[in-house]
């Protein structure tokens, strides 16, 4: 499972960053790079980044937390490393963990948004979970959905799920699931608002399939589906939280074991409903 971590610092220095504005409404930025001189192209992003403060947050260990929850329940997902580098941010030198993924686009596909894809392909009046019924997307969907009430994911719009399409072979398909490190308690920044965080508390969300509560959207998914996904224990969660240390607080640490506990208990008790 550890193949995932970079321990060692690694000197990514060349790197060069560009801007993306935290859509949160508060001060920091999500800072973003590639490098295309190999083979395969390679990404690049930071944590919450402030241009006071450096690295203020934790959304690139959330990717290997939730990377390693998808492992367990067997769904498709981006492959993030998490990396110990250090990089240069306006000729600052930083010392962070930063995540790192590989172009994950076939020969001749191209990207686009499931929003863009689904507002041209769409019947009249047709919804976007019926819409991916008929594409036959949804297990693909109810496992989204099963995650990101599991990690209270606030950011699923309609761009971080994207189609690939090649055009020559005129196949269609859903591209692993990424950018799930708004989640678990991503908005804490102190110790305070960590004791206070309420991991049941129904966050509001920006989600294109279903509405802004993921407790809400559970409830479109069938009985059926979640019969069939495997039982988590405390000790896989242990397992899916185990080799941070050093990396993420300890406090951090034990309120996402404490929500993923929580949630899949509450999970547990609808599917197991007569």
């Amino acid at each position: 499972m550890y193949r995932d971590i970079i321990y060692e610092l690694q000197d990514l220095q060349y790197l060069k960053w560009s801007k993306t504005r935290n859509s949160s409404g508060t001060a920091g930025s999500f800072l973003k790079s590639y490098d295309d001189s190999g083979k395969i192209k390679k990404y690049y992003k930071l944590s919450d980044y402030d241009i006071i403060n450096g690295i203020v947050g934790h959304e690139c260990v959330n990717e290997i937390i939730v990377g390693w929850l998808m492992d367990v329940f067997g769904i498709e997902h981006l492959q993030y490393r998490l990396i110990h580098a250090s990089i240069l941010i306006n000729d600052n030198k930083i010392e962070t963990y930063l995540c790192e993924s590989d172009d994950f686009k076939e020969r001749n596909e191209a990207k686009v948004a499931l929003e863009d894809f689904y507002i041209s392909e769409k019947n009249v009046n047709e919804s976007p979970m019926d819409f991916c019924k008929r594409m036959g997307w949804e297990e693909y969907i109810y496992g989204m959905l099963v995650v990101d009430f599991l990690i209270s994911n606030r950011d699923r719009h309609g761009a971080n799920i994207e189609v690939l399409r090649d055009r020559k072979s005129k196949s269609l398909r859903l591209a692993p699931l990424f950018d799930q490190g708004l989640s678990f308690v991503c908005r804490c920044h102190s110790k305070e608002e960590l004791k206070d965080f309420d991991v049941m508390k129904d966050q509001k969300v920006q989600a294109f399939i279903g509405g802004n509560s993921t407790f809400e959207n559970i409830k479109l998914i069938p009985k059926r589906y979640l019969k069939t996904l495997p039982d988590i224990s405390d000790l896989d969660i242990n397992d899916i939280t185990s080799g941070l240390e050093g990396i993420m607080e300890e406090d951090y640490i034990n309120k996402i074991r404490e929500m993923l506990q929580r949630r899949w208990k509450y999970l547990d008790d609808i599917r197991n409903q007569r």
